[in-house]
């Protein structure tokens, strides 16, 4: 089974409070383990520009500013620019299915800040990562529910709306979920 380029969506009574109504792109899936990009936990504290400022990038009168979202709790200091496919970081950047790209270099930073870069991106510090097995085993304990990525969850929706966003793309009434699994 590879989920790469597929979200996965927490379960109501997810045990763990970082994951809480988490969803999250699954951008690299193997027999060695996962890695994903939590969607919808936002960074309050600082804007796209203020992080331009920081790194000494200058901001072009073209620039924009896209939205920064916690990707999870392993590695947090370090940035992953999830985008559109119409850029292209050379080997810096991963192809995350067939619908998105992930660059980890100062790049995609740097067009994005001159206004260029790809069309649609957002900004992740950290990300979500499984062990061998490890996400197979919290999906047969009924603890994410799998489905696919769009680029309207991906990139728009606040993120407060993306986790009914994505259940109901799949079909599926939030508040019809039992905060507990069982098996028949």
């Amino acid at each position: 089974m590879d989920l790469t380029g597929k979200v996965i969506v927490a379960m109501p009574d997810m045990g763990d409070p970082r994951f809480e109504r988490a969803v999250i792109l699954i951008c690299a899936h193997s027999d060695s383990g996962a890695m994903g990009l939590i969607l919808n936990q936002p960074v309050p504290e600082i804007r796209f520009q203020d992080l331009l400022a920081q790194l000494k990038i200058p901001r072009g009168d073209q620039a924009r500013d896209i939205r920064m979202v916690i990707g999870g709790p392993v590695e947090r200091g370090r940035g992953f620019v999830l985008h559109s496919t119409d850029y292209q970081g050379g080997s810096a950047t991963i192809a995350v299915g067939s619908g998105y790209g992930m660059t980890t270099t100062l790049d995609v930073l740097e067009a994005l800040g001159h206004g260029g870069g790809p069309l649609q991106a957002i900004m992740a510090f950290g990300y979500s990562g499984w062990g061998a097995g490890q996400l197979e085993g919290e999906i047969a304990r009924n603890d994410w529910l799998v489905g696919d990525a769009s680029d309207s969850l991906v990139f728009g929706a606040e993120a407060g709306r993306k986790w009914a966003l994505a259940l109901g793309s799949m079909g599926i009434n939030p508040m019809a979920l039992s905060p507990s699994g069982g098996r028949a």
